[in-house]
């Protein structure tokens, strides 16, 4: 498999370029918020507050990393399932998110908006976390620390392996695949 190598914050034209299936290598900056962050991140802008970072082109990574150990900037830091902030994910995306990193399906309403809003949904490996981990190169609590390690952070990122499950045309690689799984 080919794999693009993509810069977040992510521009639209970058978006617009990712095919689902094509393998990416992630760099850059990218924030983590998991349930209970995008519960306050949509409260926050339900009330027109000041958001904790900048939401244009940013990239999501649905994740709560366990403590570093002695020597890293993170523990492990796996993908958790991603339906479960659907129900917040339309919003963010209108306000600005580009991409979303986790694991498993997305609602038919979280991938009608990332056509709407130019988005990408990208997978990472579940059960890889500790190998995840050494992708990141810095990582700081910047709100809701209170949420332990659920709290957002701010991560850099260099060169994260990750697959595009949905992509802003539509179109979903857990469909495609289960098609072609079929014709064989």
């Amino acid at each position: 498999m080919v794999e693009k190598k993509v810069e977040a914050p992510l521009e639209e034209k970058t978006v617009e370029n990712l095919k689902a299936g094509d393998g990416v290598l992630l760099s850059g900056v990218v924030y983590t918020a998991r349930d209970a962050a995008h519960k306050r991140l949509f409260d926050l802008i339900e009330k027109k507050q000041k958001l904790p970072f900048d939401l244009s082109g940013s990239v999501i990574y649905y994740v709560g990393p366990s403590p570093a150990p002695p020597g890293r900037v993170i523990g492990a830091a796996g993908p958790t399932t991603s339906f479960r902030m659907d129900s917040y994910t339309p919003r963010l995306l209108m306000h600005g998110v580009k991409g979303m990193i986790g694991k498993g399906q997305r609602s038919d309403e979280v991938k009608e908006a990332m056509r709407e809003y130019t988005a990408v949904y990208f997978g990472a490996t579940g059960g890889a976390a500790a190998l995840l981990s050494g992708s990141i190169v810095e990582s700081e609590v910047i709100a809701f620390d209170d949420l332990g390690p659920e709290a957002i952070r701010r991560l850099v990122v260099k060169e994260m392996p990750l697959v595009v499950i949905n992509d802003c045309w539509g179109n979903d690689l857990y469909i495609e695949g289960r098609r072609r799984w079929a014709r064989e």
